[in-house]
């Protein structure tokens, strides 16, 4: 039972870091730092889900949902 607790909170704080991660990788896209491409595989669906929520669509490749173009992604 207690080894189940702990599996419960230790998944909430996992979760609760890759949706940092995701935030801090959408800014960094919003700003210009950091492109799409560049953001680590296994954030690119939570940074794209941020980027879309925020109303940026463009800053998006059209594979998680947006509209940006693969030539545009690659900047």
């Amino acid at each position: 039972m207690i080894s189940r607790i702990l599996w419960f909170f230790i998944k909430i704080f996992w979760k609760g870091e890759y949706d940092m991660m995701a935030i801090f990788f959408a800014t960094r896209v919003i700003l210009g730092k950091t492109s799409f491409d560049e953001v680590p595989e296994k954030l690119k669906q939570g940074v794209a889900e941020n980027l879309l929520d925020a109303g940026l669509p463009e800053l998006v490749p059209v594979e998680y949902g947006g509209t940006a173009d693969a030539a545009e992604a690659a900047e």
